[in-house]
C-alpha cells in the first residue's frame, strides 16, 4: 500500500444547488435575522466602550 492510497477518500463534491425562489415568510425571517445581527452589533460595540464590569484583577482564597 501507497502513501496516497491511506486515510480517508474525499466525497466528490455536490453539484451547486440553484437558488430557489424565496416565499414571504422566508424573506420575513431573513430580515428578522439581520436586524437581530445589527442589534447584536450595536449591543457589542456598546459594551465595549465601557470597559470591564468588575476591576478586581486576579481574585485569591482567603487562605494565606
Amino acid at each position: 500500500m501507497s502513501g496516497r492510497e491511506g486515510g480517508k477518500k474525499k466525497p466528490l463534491k455536490a453539484p451547486k444547488k440553484d437558488s430557489k425562489n424565496l416565499d414571504e415568510e422566508d424573506m420575513a425571517f431573513k430580515q428578522k435575522q439581520k436586524e437581530q445581527q445589527k442589534a447584536l452589533e450595536a449591543a457589542k460595540a456598546g459594551a465595549a466602550k465601557k470597559g470591564p464590569l468588575l476591576g478586581g484583577g486576579i481574585k485569591k482564597s482567603g487562605k494565606k
